[in-house]
């Protein structure tokens, strides 16, 4: 094999498609099928019958470029799910960049998530760090029944900033589509295609390695709780930037800043809020976040 030649070897084709079913007065999990790196953990149930709490893993430790991961989530008419994952996600600098093709190759991850009539699904990943030099997109769909509802959060790190890294090669998309019968409730398309410019710019992270959103979606929030929302934030001493805005249907919150524990507390008082206001019952933090 001559000099300068590069191998660049295929990346995971991981799979994992869920089913959630309300019977016997609760919620359980009845199909779980998975190829890795992708695997579920055993069903919890720290708030009784009602609300099954799911641990997704990514067994080979991270996500690497030409990496291609699919999840397909159903929700039967009142079920009740709360997804969360085992750790933070690390998607890693893009395998085979060149001189020649600085870019690399992509990862790539698609969600596609079904919630039937009356059903919820609380999807609250934890972190997820974009190592300088990564190229990935994550495409997330939501298709929600009448009287279904979602909430949703994205905290993303772009760079490992405890070690001074910071994102300068490489690409970051998400894009969020929630639709009801036909008619986008919220789409939400981020971009970031990293550079010192764009780790500056007030347009993008503004000297900031976090950015965040957290969305409810499937019923009217009023004015009131938007502005609770609003106070929850002031109320403690933070360091990031934050705002709230209301959704046709829904609730957005979005936050830049440096600390993932400030945003993550904001967020779960946010949750907190809309788990009482319209699901009748508190918010339980799922126990996998103890560890970290």
């Amino acid at each position: 094999m001559g000099g300068g030649t590069e191998v660049c070897l295929p990346g995971w084709h991981g799979s994992l498609e869920l089913v959630y079913v309300h019977q016997h007065n609760g919620t359980q999990l009845t199909h779980a099928q998975m190829q890795a790196p992708l695997k579920v953990q055993r069903s919890f149930y720290p708030e009784g019958s009602a609300v099954c709490h799911s641990v997704v893993l990514h067994t080979a430790g991270g996500v690497v470029g030409s990496d291609r991961l699919s999840q397909t989530i159903h929700l039967s008419p009142r079920a009740h799910a709360l997804i969360t994952t085992a750790a933070a996600s690390k998607i890693y600098g893009s395998r085979g960049r060149t001189r020649t093709s600085p870019e690399g190759q992509e990862a790539r991850q698609t969600i596609h998530i079904q919630i039937d009539t009356d059903a919820c699904l609380e999807w609250l990943p934890q972190e997820t760090i974009v190592f300088d030099g990564a190229v990935y997109q994550q495409d997330l769909q939501v298709e929600l029944a009448p009287g279904a509802s979602w909430l949703g959060w994205e905290i993303t790190r772009f760079g490992r900033s405890a070690r001074g890294e910071r994102f300068l090669q490489g690409e970051w998309r998400s894009h969020t589509e929630v639709w009801q019968q036909g008619r986008p409730l919220w789409i939400d398309r981020q971009w970031l295609p990293a550079g010192e410019e764009i780790c500056n710019s007030p347009h993008g992270l503004a000297g900031q390695p976090i950015v965040a959103s957290l969305a409810w979606v499937g019923q009217v929030v009023s004015p009131e709780i938007v502005e609770k929302a609003r106070l929850l934030w002031k109320a403690e001493e933070r360091q990031g930037e934050a705002g709230v805005t209301q959704l046709m249907s829904g609730l957005l919150c979005r936050y830049r800043g440096s600390s993932t524990s400030e945003v993550r507390n904001w967020f779960t008082q946010v949750w907190q809020l809309l788990r009482l206001s319209f699901l009748g019952r508190p918010s339980c933090p799922p126990r996998v976040w103890q560890k970290g």
